[in-house]
């Protein structure tokens, strides 16, 4: 299984407990060689293809670099939709369905799925007016989010990470929206010393295995992957409680400048730009999605 992330990462943290978890419940029977780091070259996006042409069993995808595959899969990064955890998981326990079913249909298995911290926006210098949007040159994680940083009028592009860390090194990009952890995991305040905490998702990521070769073990190692893969998942939200301090404590001992709570004119732009991105986003997910959409909402 392969991660685009760092192991020190929550996606590479949920893997390894995984696998940890897999090898204790079978004995050793099953077990789980985790890539960290996108050493495997295969980034989110193309987990799924990779899996289904035999070059990685599964891994741990950022869920709205998926959303191509089937819109639902980017419920998680709809802007400004969720502000708490707990709304964050209830959202994704009712949505968990239509993951599994949007996976299935392209021969994949659910296991699990990690929360991650509040996306916020890290940039190359401090965000004082909305004169300052346009001059970000930004990354973007998903097409979502693509569409609503150039609404609000960044240049912005999505890109997988190991390309947007090359145009960091190479300077063509000067901010990232995203946690603290995929920030801090990646070391960004070498780069982008500010980080204004916009909350504006809290997205997940997926881990999946091939349904072939999950249908491959017998009924017994079935039932101790799936409970593995359910403690992972406990385990993960449990990680999830003390994650923000625990960034926030690393990103200022590295020199990073947190600007929390976000200037309001910031929030007002986004969520604003954020209008046309959920009413497109709502037309294609389909009538189950949007319910869950207007649950997040009232909360």
């Amino acid at each position: 299984m392969t991660t685009e992330y760092p192991e020190n990462n929550i996606s590479g943290i949920g893997l390894a407990t995984f696998a940890s978890r897999v090898s204790d419940r079978t004995h050793g029977f099953v077990t789980v060689t985790n890539a960290f780091d996108n050493e495997l070259k295969i980034n989110s996006g193309e987990m799924p293809r990779a899996a289904l042409d035999g070059r990685i069993a599964g891994g741990d995808a950022f869920a709205g670099a998926l959303s191509g595959l089937d819109p639902v899969l980017g419920l998680s990064t709809l802007p400004f939709l969720v502000q708490s955890v707990d709304v964050a998981r209830a959202s994704n326990l009712r949505a968990r369905p239509l993951y599994e079913k949007a996976l299935a249909a392209r021969g994949l298995k659910l296991l699990y799925l990690t929360i991650w911290p509040a996306t916020g926006l890290w940039s190359e210098r401090s965000l004082d007016s909305a004169d300052d949007l346009p001059k970000l040159n930004l990354r973007a994680y998903d097409a979502n989010s693509t569409e609503v940083m150039r609404a609000a009028g960044a240049n912005a592009q999505f890109l997988p990470m190991d390309a947007a860390l090359a145009g960091l090194r190479e300077h063509r990009l000067n901010a990232f929206p995203t946690s603290g952890d995929g920030g801090a995991g990646r070391k960004l305040w070498d780069f982008l010393p500010h980080f204004t905490a916009i909350n504006y998702a809290m997205p997940i990521s997926i881990a999946f295995v091939r349904s072939d070769a999950f249908a491959e073990l017998s009924e017994p190692m079935q039932r101790e992957v799936l409970a593995a893969a359910a403690e992972t998942e406990q385990s993960q939200l449990a990680l999830l409680t003390h994650r923000t301090i625990e960034n926030y404590a690393r990103m200022r001992d590295n020199g990073v400048r947190i600007v929390e709570p976000a200037p309001a004119f910031l929030v007002t732009k986004l969520r604003k730009a954020a209008t046309d991105a959920i009413a497109a986003w709502e037309t294609q997910a389909g009538a189950e999605a949007t319910a869950i959409v207007e649950w997040a909402r009232q909360q």
